[in-house]
């Protein structure tokens, strides 16, 4: 006789659930999955980066008979800091390999078997270099790449630069704006593409596509401007073999797919989808297409917040999905005849390297960010959502209620909720599997993920729906979601806090001092002050927000009147900081001036700081230390815990 035993839940205060997840578990066990490259003989590269080994970035392989190892020795960290969000920063040739080692930003040569050697020179109290997009110019014995050099009393300068393979010298063969990305060589070498803009404006704005040929001497000549302006920017070219250029352009408002015949820029597939092949370049590098066979590319793809990978026929425009469609992110995608690499993530799984035959639709997983960590059956789905907003606009928003089958909420009980202010803050909400947002979930509260105006994901339109109201349409949204999801009865009204980090974490502050809504609020290295982020933070983003906000000092006013440094009387709920010591794009007194403002008018308030961290915490003892203070926090704050919250400095 078969005996069925129905499993038993425990009624418990939402909050207060015994969760399988721990902090140490968030901290510790999750790689940071990217930079996959596919080399000739089948071996796939890509960096690792570990919070267990303090956040260092390791390059590993992964031969074709299956075996990993890893390829940059301790304390070698591959990480590039061009423009401080670096990007790519290895490429292989053959058996050797290239990389940038973040501690000095050194390009460092490894030849089988050896030690990683240095290829270009050292720093001086005059000049130093970094370098992000290794390109090899096997023809000419040299690196192509994007290199930044920084001399005392100024801003950084960026190039288009040659890095010779004998020596390490640097030779610059582009220079004439501001920022540069993308170098692409022809596959014959003889022709490069690039991409530049100017301040004030950042690469989704009005990144402009370059070529130029070269001449006996390697120097470049024939520079044309291909595409590209201030109303349409142009993503990640790449060359066919026939000598034809690609790349991503958004003349429409999304984009597309488009090509250089004849001097004549045309789109491949006219009109076909509305729908974002292209990301935002906060990291250089980034990739989300390329060619899979002679008349064929592979491409992903966003719609709605959501990713898909498609093959796209370049004889007539023609596109067909792909198989493993149940992707929640798309990171990266890099192409072989019949085979495609994909750094995706799913909402069940969390970021994985992925092997996807173009012929059978078979996937391999070659590698997993967080494998085994938590019980599918503790884990959350997101819930899309659209809700209405000011000015009769509609945003988006993802929803993660509850979920543990050991508890249920006692009786007539909704859950605390935790808005979420994602970074950029022009980004997006990652539908892949995080186990910060489970580690919220296991435990009884209410996630919800917005993907506030602004936001990539749908299209320039609603991207562009920020500029001139950073600060209001963002707050606005993440009111508006939270009342929507209390309108709907799904969560606490009296139980709202928000948290978000950098962007997100001044959109956290605006709330909690120009809003009621909510009661309690987390800010990761967040601004506090609009005024001072514009006069003290680095080159890349010194102009952002003349399009955000306005010109300034001409808009000081402005800026003044939506930063939480000027209102601190009226910030009256308890607000938790955490701040990187060396962070050099939202500087550690961003953080510290609110929380003196704060204290002095006896506001609760606690102020955790990390010495060694930059902008976005890498290591795996401050990412648990700041999960725990954070959890114990809201504990006491929604009366889940035994104490009130403390004044601590660490």
């Amino acid at each position: 006789m078969d005996v069925f035993l129905e499993a038993v839940t425990t009624p418990a205060p939402c909050g207060s659930w015994r969760s399988p997840l721990a902090a140490a578990q968030v901290a510790g066990q999750s790689l940071r999955l990217g930079s996959a490259a596919l080399g000739a003989d089948g071996t796939v590269y890509f960096v690792e980066g570990r919070p267990s080994e303090g956040g260092r970035c390791v390059l590993v392989a992964r031969r074709p008979d299956g075996r990993i190892a890893d390829l940059t020795p301790a304390p070698f960290s591959v990480r590039s800091r061009v423009h401080e969000y670096g990007g790519r920063a290895h490429v292989a040739h053959g058996t050797e390999l290239y990389f940038v080692n973040s501690a000095d930003q050194r390009i460092y040569h490894i030849r089988p078997g050896l030690q990683p050697q240095p290829l270009t020179i050292e720093a001086t109290p005059d000049s130093s270099w970094r370098f992000a997009e290794l390109v090899v110019d096997a023809t000419r014995r040299r690196l192509i790449a994007v290199g930044e050099q920084h001399t005392p009393g100024g801003q950084p300068s960026n190039a288009i630069v040659s890095v010779d393979l004998n020596d390490g010298r640097i030779t610059v063969l582009a220079g004439n704006h501001d920022f540069y990305a993308a170098p692409c060589l022809s596959v014959d070498g003889s022709r490069l593409a690039w991409l530049s803009w100017d301040h004030p404006h950042l690469p989704w704005d009005a990144a402009a596509l370059w070529t130029g040929t070269f001449d006996t001497d390697g120097e470049l000549r024939d520079i044309r401007h291909v595409a590209g302006n201030q109303r349409a920017s142009v993503f990640q070219p790449g060359w066919h073999p026939d000598g034809t250029l690609y790349f991503m352009f958004e003349p429409d408002g999304f984009w597309n797919l488009h090509r250089l015949r004849a001097d004549h820029v045309e789109a491949v597939s006219p009109g076909l989808i509305q729908g974002e092949f292209g990301m935002p370049l906060w990291e250089l590098g980034v990739c989300v297409w390329g060619f899979s066979g002679p008349d064929q590319i592979v491409s992903a793809y966003a719609q709605q917040g959501r990713w898909r990978l498609a093959q796209i026929d370049l004889r007539d425009g023609r596109m067909s999905p792909l198989p493993a469609q149940p992707f929640a992110t798309i990171g990266q995608v890099v192409t072989a005849p019949g085979r495609a690499l994909v750094v995706e993530g799913s909402s069940g799984r969390g970021t994985t390297l992925m092997s996807l035959d173009l012929n059978s639709g078979q996937t391999e997983v070659l590698r997993q960010a967080a494998p085994g960590v938590l019980d599918p059956a503790y884990v959350s789905q997101p819930q899309a959502i659209t809700f209405p907003t000011t000015e009769g606009d509609t945003a988006h928003a993802f929803y993660y209620p509850p979920c543990n089958p050991d508890f249920t909420p006692t009786a007539g009980e909704r859950p605390p909720l935790l808005v979420m202010a994602h970074g950029g803050p022009t980004g997006a909400a990652s539908l892949s599997l995080s186990l910060t947002v489970q580690f919220w979930t296991t435990r009884g509260f209410g996630v919800l993920d917005v993907n506030y105006r602004g936001s990539t994901g749908y299209g320039r339109a609603y991207r562009d729906r920020l500029r001139g109201q950073w600060g209001v349409f963002d707050v606005d949204d993440c009111v508006c979601a939270a009342r929507a999801l209390v309108d709907r009865d799904l969560v606490d009204g009296r139980r709202l806090a928000i948290r978000g980090s950098s962007a997100g974490g001044f959109t956290t502050l605006a709330a909690l001092t120009f809003r009621d809504t909510f009661s309690a609020g987390a800010s990761y290295y967040g601004v506090s002050d609009l005024a001072a982020l514009m006069t003290d933070t680095h080159k890349f983003e010194a102009r952002y927000g003349d399009g955000l906000v306005g010109p300034y000092p001409a808009a000081a006013n402005l800026y003044a009147a939506r930063s939480p440094i000027k209102f601190p009387e009226r910030l009256r709920c308890p607000v938790i900081f955490f701040q990187g010591l060396q962070d050099k794009v939202v500087p550690p007194a961003q953080a510290e001036l609110m929380v003196q403002a704060l204290q002095a008018r006896g506001v609760v308030v606690e102020y955790h700081a990390f010495a060694g961290e930059q902008h976005g915490f890498r290591r795996a003892d401050t990412i648990e230390r700041a999960l725990q203070a954070e959890l114990a926090f809201y504990l006491r704050v929604f009366g889940l815990g035994s104490s009130n919250p403390s004044r601590v400095v660490t």
